[in-house]
């Protein structure tokens, strides 16, 4: 599927200030929502909305509000934000950040979660090594070029492939680097390849979670 990098992030922001913007205009929808995602960044905001739409999910309309909390470590400010307010509260964090989103559950009096299924239970899932990687690793290199060919970038990426420092390297880890260039790219690749990955393919930590919406 081929499209527009203005199409694939219409709605979004890029850019130095796309986190804190992102995070201001999710917190305008997330008054009286029912349900509140929290997740790391924008690149995962979009990810889940993305599979949403594909499971012809309206998520406004379900008063689900995804919400980039700008890391980890932002996840227990807006547990405490929206907690006392009754919405029901989930999200995806990264494997190295698991530990954070425990203590703050615990701090904010929403559980104790002491291993990953009990983070589960409570309605978080964990990515490793985040949630991008978890993209590249479902949609694999073949899909992952094509995605990219389809989108103008694959000879960018060729290059970056016979670069000295890069030349051998795993192929995954050369396409985050590949993909981390740039903000915006990162910002399309979230959407394009949650588009691309067959149904059956999709990371279990984004279709558990939309499971639970």
């Amino acid at each position: 599927m081929r499209a527009d990098g203005d199409d694939v992030l219409a709605g979004y922001v890029s850019g130095p200030a796309a986190a804190t913007e992102a995070t201001v205009a999710a917190l305008v929808r997330a008054e009286g929502a029912r349900v509140v995602v929290l997740v790391e960044g924008v690149s995962d905001q979009i990810a889940v909305e993305t599979l949403a739409a594909r499971h012809g999910r309206d998520l406004a309309a379900e008063h689900v509000v995804v919400l980039p909390v700008g890391g980890a470590h932002g996840t227990a400010r807006y547990l405490r934000r929206f907690g006392p307010q009754g919405a029901r509260l989930v999200g995806l964090c990264d494997a190295g950040e698991a530990h954070v989103v425990q203590r703050a559950l615990a701090m904010a009096g929403l559980g104790a979660p002491g291993s990953r299924a009990e983070l589960e239970e409570l309605g978080f899932f964990v990515c490793v090594e985040d949630l991008e990687d978890e993209l590249l690793r479902a949609a694999g290199p073949e899909l992952t070029a094509e995605v990219l060919a389809e989108n103008g970038d694959l000879a960018a990426f060729r290059k970056i492939q016979r670069q000295p420092a890069w030349r051998g390297k795993d192929e995954t880890a050369q396409l985050r680097r590949f993909l981390g260039a740039g903000a915006r790219r990162k910002l399309r690749y979230a959407r394009l390849l949650t588009e691309a990955i067959p149904p059956d393919r999709v990371p279990r930590p984004l279709a558990a979670l939309l499971a639970t919406l």
